[in-house]
């Protein structure tokens, strides 16, 4: 019976994905209830094992990268370069709902698992690949990083200003948007699937994600010919909407509408910029938006951003202070919604470690994953014995190469 908030459980996903874009839409399916079968390399399995900013953990294949996109997962090592590992897989993708993978587009098929061959042993599966570029386009061969796209999508190009742009964020916010697309699009497909009974193939490209992500900087340009300027903290279509700075620490401030605009001047005892020529209309603010940062901060200087943050709440004005991560993690509101969960250590019962959940809720409950992040190889012959193997043919298996 499927769980009134675990729309996936019983959906079986196979996760040949390394580091970020996919381990991170296979994360979004695990919390969401699927049994996310994580495949990796016998030896060193995915890459992010040893990325994180703490050595230790980084020397037992949990660092920091891996744990944070990874808890929930059950770890399987095949060598896909051997037969036994091929048969492995193919015991795995005939029992599987799912197969997520983000290699270099045409990787899968000389390993002998292509689309065709996927759909002839399993025409139930959803077949997901992510790349940098798609798995057609004169770019599909390149490799693709978070940064690469962020350059090539126009990201940055749009980020900074004129003098510190083009910036990249601060982030792996590509990367995190492939993955967010992909997981998506399976659920979508998996959807179809129980309407029509067969699988899909899906091409998940980063690059045009994040393309699409980008909103009304991509759209002026389609739809009026504006070419976007870089204007660093402050909102391209309204004024004031920005980040500005008051006698103790910086606060975002989006009055995009006139009464809200209206409602800050009085707040600041500054009745006298409604009335004034530069900032009375909405256009008028925009091409004056230098000025009027001006006199909103010698306002604002008054006292800090704690106090205005409160105040202008309080009269439905839209801000928020600017915060760090660590002011972030610890504020109340995060907290009571439980975004961040303990999950088990692996190498360490005494020190569990800190994911985040995905920041939904179905029916009340929270998306939290079930279990901690897996050491490699961990649920091999676990996961191998499900399939149906038996114990003979699991140690012909691991004698022969072919998994670990």
């Amino acid at each position: 019976m499927t769980s009134s908030h675990r729309a996936l459980t019983g959906v079986r996903v196979l996760d040949m994905t390394n580091v970020l874009a996919g381990p991170f839409a296979a994360y979004q399916l695990s919390l969401s209830g699927a049994d996310v079968i994580k495949v990796e390399v016998p030896g060193g399995g995915d890459l992010a094992r040893t990325l994180g900013a703490s050595e230790p953990l980084n020397s037992q294949g949990l660092g920091a990268s891996f744990v944070a996109q990874n808890s929930g997962k059950r770890s399987i090592a095949i060598n896909l370069k051997t037969e036994a590992g091929k048969k492995a897989l193919t015991a795995l993708i005939e029992e599987s709902d799912v197969l997520l993978e983000n290699f270099r587009p045409g990787v899968l098929d000389r390993l002998g698992f292509g689309e065709q061959k996927l759909f002839e042993l399993n025409p139930r599966i959803v077949y997901c690949a992510i790349s940098g570029f798609g798995q057609s386009g004169p770019l599909r061969d390149r490799p693709a990083y978070d940064q690469i796209v962020q350059g090539l999508s126009g990201m940055m190009a749009s980020s900074g200003t004129s003098e510190t742009g083009p910036l990249r964020a601060g982030y792996p916010v590509a990367d995190t948007l492939g993955g967010m697309a992909a997981a998506f699009a399976i659920s979508s497909a998996l959807v179809n699937r129980g309407q029509t009974g067969r699988g899909s193939a899906i091409d998940v490209s980063m690059l045009e994600t994040a393309i699409t992500a980008m909103g009304w900087v991509v759209s002026n340009y389609l739809v009026a010919g504006t070419t976007p300027v870089p204007l660093g903290n402050e909102n391209f279509t309204a004024a004031p909407s920005g980040t500005f700075r008051t006698g103790n620490g910086e606060i975002n401030i989006s009055a995009n509408k006139q009464e809200q605009f209206e409602d800050l001047c009085r707040c600041l005892n500054r009745e006298d910029l409604i009335h004034d020529p530069r900032f009375s209309e909405r256009e008028q603010r925009k091409t004056n938006r230098g000025q009027l940062t001006s006199e909103l901060e010698e306002a604002l200087a008054s006292q800090g951003a704690v106090e205005w943050e409160e105040k202008f709440a309080a009269i439905g004005v839209p801000a928020g202070r600017v915060l760090t991560v660590e002011e972030v993690l610890s504020h109340e509101h995060v907290v009571r919604r439980g975004l961040i969960h303990e999950v088990p250590n692996p190498v360490d019962e005494d020190n569990p470690l800190s994911v985040l959940g995905n920041g939904i809720r179905v029916n009340g409950h929270i998306s939290a994953p079930l279990s901690g992040p897996p050491l490699l190889g961990e649920h091999t012959e676990q996961v191998l014995a499900e399939a149906g193997l038996g114990q003979e043919q699991i140690d012909e298996m691991r004698d022969q190469g072919g998994i670990a």
